[in-house]
């Protein structure tokens, strides 16, 4: 999770867990507000919040909207990296994205993120082709397909 994220929280938790969880839109980073995708979504917690991860989708099609930057999202808070929450929370959250008649799921993480792409090969990720991203700054984003199966 990002620092703005805990800060969005720790400020107003109702508040957060709306823009989170209930509303129907997101905001994306440059202001515009586009509809929610369905999603299944998990806090990652270890008797503590640890982080979350987040499988979203269009029913019946692996296609997702040029907004969406992969099917699954996950994030871990700084000092409860490198413990392998993330890696068992994408194990975990596989036969979710299976049980609503997914093969594989796209993810995407920063060319630079190693521990990401670390998470997403260790849960069986083929890459499949680096592109820039689209927002502010242009970095280089990697896409990796993972069965579900």
């Amino acid at each position: 999770m990002s620092r703005e994220q805990l800060e969005r929280l720790r400020l107003d938790r109702a508040r957060f867990l709306y823009e989170v969880y209930d509303s129907s839109t997101i905001r994306l980073p440059d202001g515009r507000e586009v509809p929610r995708l369905p999603s299944h979504d998990f806090w990652i917690g270890d008797g503590e919040f640890c982080g979350r991860i987040g499988f979203r989708f269009q029913p019946g099609t692996e296609a997702l909207p040029p907004t969406c930057p992969g099917h699954v999202g996950y994030a871990v808070v700084p000092w409860k990296r490198r413990r392998g929450y993330a890696t068992q929370a994408l194990r975990l959250i596989l036969p979710v994205a299976r049980a609503e008649g997914f093969a594989r799921v796209m993810i995407t993480c920063d060319e630079s993120n190693e521990a990401s792409r670390k998470v997403i090969l260790a849960n069986g990720g083929v890459f499949d082709g680096a592109f820039a991203h689209p927002g502010p700054g242009g970095r280089t984003k990697l896409r990796f397909w993972v069965p579900t199966a």
